[in-house]
């Protein structure tokens, strides 16, 4: 499987799962007052929304590198 053709299938799969999921959260370690030997540090909840656009795009993108991938191979 020529390397085009995989990078499209995990750019494919990317955007199902930007689709399913719809938001990414995590955790942050933030350092909030740090006085000479005491440090006082916050955990804080982030969340990243994902877009539609951008997981359609992942997906249209994939189709198009799986596509050009296949014809690749039968020229070459």
């Amino acid at each position: 499987m020529r390397p085009i053709t995989v990078i499209g299938i995990v750019l494919i799969l990317l955007g199902i799962v930007g689709f399913a999921i719809k938001s990414i959260t995590y955790t942050k370690d933030t350092t909030k007052l740090d006085v000479g030997p005491l440090e006082v540090t916050a955990s804080e909840k982030r969340t990243v929304d994902i877009p539609d656009i951008a997981a359609g795009a992942a997906v249209v993108a994939g189709v198009v590198l799986v596509f050009a991938g296949r014809s690749a191979g039968k020229r070459g």
